[in-house]
């Protein structure tokens, strides 16, 4: 069968390798009750070893260099955790199916956030060690090119240092925050999302507790004091979209377009006073249809936590978003429902279309942030080209600070997401805008959809959105957006001749931080307090970072 540019067919996964459900569990209750021993080897604990010895792997990555392991391509996750209370490591299973796409002797995975007990691969004792955040395998028997195995890792997993990112603490529980570079700080993986895989996800938690994952429920086993919940996405996902949410929780249903199942997951307290909220999603959907094409999963969500993040995140089929946010600030309702619009559109921007490299991170956030000022600008409550015209004022400064959408300079060292500056944020939904005004908005709304049909599930970089939308506009668009993709200045906007960059000692925006400061009274104070360094800002907008208070309407 024929592929679309960027799409990887997936190899099939073994026959064998969901035969861990109930069983990975109980071991991982083994693990657990274990302890601190020396068979119990700390991942990141030691350093790359020497020359020809075991060392940690990349695929080279512009901005994360570290992250992702060649030789392999991963097809599926089966994952269990044995949660007992939230400061305290889980005992864990991690069950990968992968094909090779190189002859192995050792395989790597991304792993720095707890412990190992045992490796298996095919079956079979694996030696293993640690190469800096790598856990490195050699199998018994070397893994030939094209060959399909399977690895099983016995593990902890410990939520108490989630300062880069991770487990999230919740009031009641935990939460998953794993973007951009922390995956592998709960559970051994690819971690880069240019390697997407199916997921399955089996908690076992104290019976009182609710547990819910991302895709949709498989089974529920109750036995004794302990429940056992399992979670599978229909999907491929890329590992920093990953989400399992453990506490007093209400599950709230209800009915999207064309009958898509709507799950809400909310503190348990919560659930009537979040409810004015929740029944916006619905018509959110809907009208995300009409923009980019049906949804593109088997459910969606929010969920709700009660923990102080700094940010709301995009993990597929149920958005993370903070309680205090919908509680704690008296934000205008427009100005909510453009957040809640922002992580929905990257449903289709950014999850099922996910990021080649994290370079091509703009083609994510600036999409979201484009759908999120469109709902607003639709609904009469903030301008779009008021919005265009003042992020056009700042786009040099970003670019200054923090390179071209498309080519964005890594984080400071010790700040992993610092990458999330307003320049791939309202700096890349301004190249959304000036592409439309310069193809006309009907070829810029066919491409839309088109993008997310022809990559839906795949991944795709900023060369394959130039080259489609060369197709649908009839004509070469590179020598148009390569300068403002790649260029250290701002071109001339298509139509307004008149709208002009600030001048350079004009105040701005600490984009190098990640961090927006004051500008003026129209473009939002201050962040709130609480973000912890690096969350993701913008002028408006909200992915993974502080939200800012609206400008005013017009």
């Amino acid at each position: 069968m024929s592929h679309s540019p960027g799409r990887r067919p997936r190899p099939a996964p073994r026959s064998g390798r969901h035969r861990t459900a109930l069983a990975a569990v109980s071991m991982a209750f083994a693990l657990t009750a274990v302890g601190p021993s020396s068979a119990v080897g700390r991942i990141g604990a030691s350093a790359p070893g020497a020359s020809g010895g075991p060392r940690a792997l990349g695929i080279g990555d512009p901005l994360y260099p570290n992250l992702g392991n060649p030789g392999y391509d991963v097809a599926a996750y089966d994952i269990a955790f044995d949660y007992r209370r939230a400061d305290r490591p889980l005992g864990a299973v991690t069950t990968i199916a992968a094909r090779a796409t190189a002859p192995l002797r050792t395989v790597n995975l991304d792993f720095a956030g707890g412990g190992v007990r045992s490796v298996r691969v095919n079956g079979a004792p694996a030696r293993f060690t640690t190469a800096h955040e790598d856990l490195v395998i050699t199998p018994a028997t070397p893994i030939g090119a094209g060959e399909g195995f399977e690895v099983t890792v016995r593990h902890t997993s410990d939520p108490r240092a989630a300062d880069n990112g991770g487990w999230v603490r919740t009031r009641d529980g935990l939460a998953m925050a794993n973007q951009a570079d922390a995956a592998h700080r709960v559970f051994p993986c690819n971690d880069h999302p240019s390697d997407k895989a199916r997921f399955t996800f089996r908690v076992t938690a104290p019976r009182e507790l609710t547990v819910v994952a991302g895709g949709l429920p498989l089974e529920r086993v109750v036995k004794g004091a302990r429940t056992t919940w399992a979670y599978r996405l229909d999907h491929p996902m890329a590992t920093e979209l990953a989400q399992v949410s453990i506490g007093r929780s209400a599950v709230l249903r209800r009915t999207g377009p064309n009958g898509l199942p709507v799950r809400d997951v909310v503190p348990a307290a919560d659930r009537k006073r979040l409810e004015p909220w929740l029944s916006r999603t619905p018509g959110q959907l809907a009208w995300m249809e009409k923009k980019a094409g049906a949804y593109p999963f088997e459910t969606y969500g929010l969920l709700i936590a009660g923990a102080s993040t700094g940010f709301e995140l995009e993990t597929q089929t149920l958005s993370l978003f903070e309680r205090g946010l919908f509680t704690g600030h008296g934000l205008p309702r427009w100005y909510l429902e453009s957040i809640m619009v922002h992580e929905l559109a990257h449903q289709w921007f950014g999850d099922s279309v996910a990021p080649r490299r994290w370079s091509d991170l703009w083609l994510n956030e600036g999409h979201a942030t484009w759908y999120e000022a469109l709902y607003a600008d639709e609904r009469g409550k903030a301008s779009l080209e008021r919005r265009m015209r003042e992020a056009y004022r700042q786009s040099d400064g970003w670019r200054a600070a923090g390179g071209p959408p498309a080519a964005p300079e890594p984080a400071e060292p010790g700040q992993q997401i610092g990458i999330f500056r307003p320049v791939v944020y309202d700096g890349s939904a301004l190249v959304l805008f000036a592409l439309r005004q310069h193809i006309g908005r009907e070829a810029f709304e066919r491409l839309e959809r088109q993008w997310v049909l022809r990559h839906r599930d795949g991944v795709a970089s900023t060369t394959d959105f130039v080259r489609l939308a060369s197709e649908v506009a009839h004509r070469d668009l590179s020598g148009f957006l390569n300068p403002w993709l790649y260029g250290t200045k701002t071109p001339p906007m298509p139509g307004h001749p008149t709208w002009k960059a600030a001048p350079k000692s004009e105040p701005g925006t600490d984009a190098k931080a990640g961090r927006k400061v004051r500008t003026g009274p129209d473009t939002g104070p201050e962040a709130r307090g609480g973000a912890r360094a690096g969350a993701k800002p913008g002028w408006l907008s909200v992915g993974r970072h502080t939200p800012h208070p609206p400008v005013k309407p017009e």
